[in-house]
């Protein structure tokens, strides 16, 4: 089993990254908020999983070994493949999972572009007592969105995670003016402004 990579990071798309480890370079898929904190031409470390098929093997990276137990767990629930759990923890954190999850909050799994109503009742009752409580450690500190034109790595994110582009690029921009218009706000981290895009968009806003 590949459990983690550390080396040079050789290249960072919307949807993965290539790590060089040993002379050879290892690409895994990951969340738009991993991928962003990974820099071509500096040391990058990822948890990884590793899912093996019949026509395929595709490797997984993960900020955190926490995320990536998440990612594991959610594979045991009926329906969801490696795509959809992947999603799943591009919209969620793995503390806001749990939150959604204990608290039966189907509207917020909604939110995953793929995931309907019984879908994301089936993923609460699967992982219901596998994930455990939130944790209280604080978020690692991420680049801060730049004010101005819609961010445009978040935009194409969402195009990766299934939204049109016209529909995406609105979201990005009604959320960055939402936490921008006031005297005391800051740009929100790249993560958050994705996360916040995407529950714009699970609201209805589709355009």
């Amino acid at each position: 089993m590949i459990a983690s990579l550390r080396g040079t990071v050789l290249e960072v798309s919307l949807a993965a990254a290539t790590i060089e480890v040993g002379g050879v370079g290892m690409t895994f898929q990951a969340t738009p908020a991993t991928l962003a904190g990974l820099r071509a031409g500096e040391e990058g470390f990822v948890h990884t999983e590793l899912i093996v098929r019949e026509d395929a093997l595709t490797l997984y990276g993960f900020a955190d070994a926490d995320e990536r137990r998440c990612f594991q767990v959610l594979l045991g629930a009926k329906g969801v493949g490696a795509k959809l759990a992947l999603a799943i923890l591009a919209v969620h954190t793995p503390d806001a999972l749990r939150r959604a999850v204990a608290g039966n909050d189907v509207a917020a799994l909604k939110r995953v572009p793929g995931l309907g109503p019984k879908g994301a009742q089936r993923v609460i009752i699967d992982v219901a007592d596998k994930l455990g409580p939130p944790t209280s450690a604080a978020p690692v500190p991420e680049p801060a969105a730049t004010a101005g034109e819609p961010n445009p790595d978040v935009v194409a994110a969402l195009i990766q995670l299934g939204w049109n582009e016209t529909a995406a690029t609105r979201a990005v921009a009604a959320v960055a003016a939402e936490h921008g218009g006031g005297e005391e706000s800051r740009p929100l981290p790249v993560p958050e402004l994705l996360r916040a895009s995407l529950r714009y968009l699970g609201g209805g806003a589709r355009g």
